[in-house]
Formats: C-alpha cells, structure tokens, sequence
C-alpha cells in the first residue's frame, strides 16, 4: 500500500512518538554511541504539538499506520531538544528561513522516497508563505537525505541535550527556489 500524505493532527500525537523513539533507537546507533542515543530518544522525540496547532506537521500513513512524519515551522525554534532560540515569535520570511523540523522515517520504511515527499511538502507550504529559504538542524542519520534535497552544510554543531549530553550535528540550508 502507497503511504498517504496528510496534515498531523492531535490524535496522531502517540503513533508519532512511538514512530520518532523507533526511528532513533534504530537508526542512530550506526552514528551515535549508546549514551548519545538514549539522550536522543527521550529528547528529540517528544512531538513539539504547536507543529500540528499551526498545520505544518505531515504524517505519511500505511495501512492505517503512520511510517514517517515531519514538517516545517515558521517560529523561531530549530530542533525538539533545543532552549537557546525556542521561542515562539513568528520568523519574517523575507528575512529568515523557515524551519525544517522533527522528520522521522520508520526503518523498514526507509530509502523510498518518504522523506522527500515530506520536504516537498514543506517547500511548497513555505514558499506558500513567502519564505525564500529553509534552515534545519540535522542529527547524522538525516544528512544524507538533506544533501539529496539540496541542503548545504553551513557548519558543524555540538546540539546541548537537557540532560547534558552533546549530539554532534549539522546546520545546514537551502533556498527555495521559484518555480521548483
């Protein structure tokens, strides 16, 4: 069954969480050691909800089971885990990019397609609003997929966990270009 595309919403909240610790737990320890790993999945997979209250999370759903998510914010937060930046004020899209943010793939789900038709999704949402250009903060597992997509590395980052650990990452950009 081809997976659906659809806009989050509440009720998802669990099967999102559930799906973000299983895509962590699997897929980080080919990058990351057990100590990072665990950090990162009691962190970075708590579902930020006002992606969904502001209808810009995505869920890809199969047989009533939902195998990716991710989505975009037009607020000044970078990643789940992070408190420097996390405030709620708007971003200017003439000014600054909107956000790429929490994507997930399920592992048997991998490598088909799913997290580009997310990115898809959250260009043409962005561009919708004015946004020029996307930033995101990836964890190593996804670098690949942003680089395919058009990302570049800005630079190289140490993400602060709440409970002290650091997950080495990546910043990374791209414009959105016009009439992609």
């Amino acid at each position: 069954m081809e997976p659906v595309l659809r806009l989050a919403v509440v009720a998802d909240g669990p099967a999102v969480a559930e799906l973000a610790r299983a895509a962590v737990e699997t897929q980080f320890p080919a990058y990351y050691d057990a100590v990072q790993t665990a950090s990162a999945a009691e962190h970075i997979t708590t579902l930020d909800t006002a992606l969904i209250d502001d209808g810009t999370y995505y869920v890809l759903e199969a047989a009533g089971e939902v195998v990716a998510c991710g989505g975009w914010s037009r607020r000044n937060k970078l990643f789940n885990a992070s408190t420097a930046g996390a405030d709620t004020r708007l971003l200017d899209p003439a000014t600054e990019p909107a956000r790429i943010r929490a994507m997930f793939v399920r592992a048997d789900w991998t490598r088909r397609g799913l997290g580009r038709a997310i990115l898809n999704a959250c260009t043409e949402a962005a561009r919708a609003e004015g946004f020029t250009r996307l930033a995101l903060m990836a964890t190593l597992p996804g670098v690949p997929l942003y680089k395919a997509f058009g990302f570049t590395e800005v630079e190289a980052a140490q993400l602060p966990m709440p409970d002290g650990t650091l997950l080495p990452g990546v910043a990374m950009e791209r414009p959105i270009e016009e009439n992609a």
